[in-house]
């Protein structure tokens, strides 16, 4: 399997690093591993949803 950094998956999904990181510490993000320190993300791996954001259905109610 082909795998990305933190950084590339910031640049890639236009966030930042550390919610990457956060993200990974979740467990949302689907296939990411831990070596060491770092966390290598799948490079086919979407981004999550950003569940700290209110849909814009929810928002009309």
């Amino acid at each position: 399997m082909d795998y990305i950094s933190v950084k590339e998956a910031a640049e890639k999904w236009e966030i930042s690093e550390r919610r990457i990181q956060k993200l990974c510490e979740d467990g949302r993000i689907d296939g990411v591993e831990r070596f060491g320190r770092s966390w290598m993300i799948p490079r086919n791996s979407k981004k999550p949803n950003d569940l700290r954001r209110r849909s814009t259905q929810q928002e009309r109610r």
